[in-house]
């Protein structure tokens, strides 16, 4: 199976580093992604939410078969926004610590925004689920690999058109909160399109927010049991 790997903001395709060896050793083939906006010489503040999207596509495109989509954090949206142009092509969609976004809804417009990119904010700006099992040395590193994420990826709205998406399989790998908490915000719009999907399968992985870096082989074997 082809795996496409979208990294969440601030992030470029070699944040999956760990994570690729244990897909790969399970026989897949693993496409780590920087998107556009995040690699080395891109203006982060010319990129559009569409170019993001289309990139995926593009990945999507350049394989043979059926592909498994696997969206961290910010890059969720954009996985769900990319499989529902390419229906007959995606097995699975696998969210980590994220989830699909309604049509008009934003990711996050309250991040703060600087010459059109959204830099990596002091770590106060996250609760402790979140950092959980990220000690200073791994927020250390993962400051100096951060990126400025483009602003569009923040605040533009999702774009949906085609209800058919909410059939492909689902797997939710919950990872700074349980499902129960999960739950607990179904009631709220910003959780509706999770609500709406037809076939979904919970994993839990209890750290934070960023398990590629603070549990990769136990994320990358939760990567491979939902493909199977």
């Amino acid at each position: 199976m082809d795996v496409i790997l979208v990294p969440g903001f601030w992030l470029r395709g070699e944040s999956w580093d760990e994570v690729v060896p244990v897909v790969e050793a399970a026989g897949h083939r693993a496409h780590p992604l920087t998107r556009p906006g995040l690699a080395e010489g891109d203006d982060a503040a010319s990129v559009t939410l569409a170019e993001q999207v289309e990139a995926i596509v593009a990945a999507i495109d350049a394989t043979e078969g059926p592909v498994v989509l696997v969206g961290h954090s910010g890059g969720g949206p954009l996985v769900y926004a990319a499989a529902e142009q390419r229906l007959d092509r995606v097995a699975r969609i696998v969210y980590v610590d994220t989830w699909p976004l309604p049509d008009g809804t934003a990711n996050n417009a309250e991040l703060p925004v600087v010459d059109g990119a959204v830099p990596l904010p002091e770590w106060s700006t996250f609760d402790e689920a979140e950092l959980r099992d990220l000690d200073e040395a791994a927020r250390e590193r993962f400051r100096e690999r951060a990126v400025p994420e483009p602003a569009v990826t923040a605040r533009d709205p999702q774009v949906l058109h085609d209800d058919r998406r909410r059939g492909i399989p689902t797997t939710l790998i919950a990872s700074s909160h349980s499902e129960a908490e999960y739950r607990e915000w179904f009631e709220s719009p910003f959780f509706a399109e999770l609500v709406a999907l037809e076939d979904v399968t919970w994993v839990e992985l209890p750290t934070g927010h960023w398990p590629q870096f603070t549990r990769p082989r136990e994320l990358g074997e939760a990567i491979v049991a939902a493909i199977s």
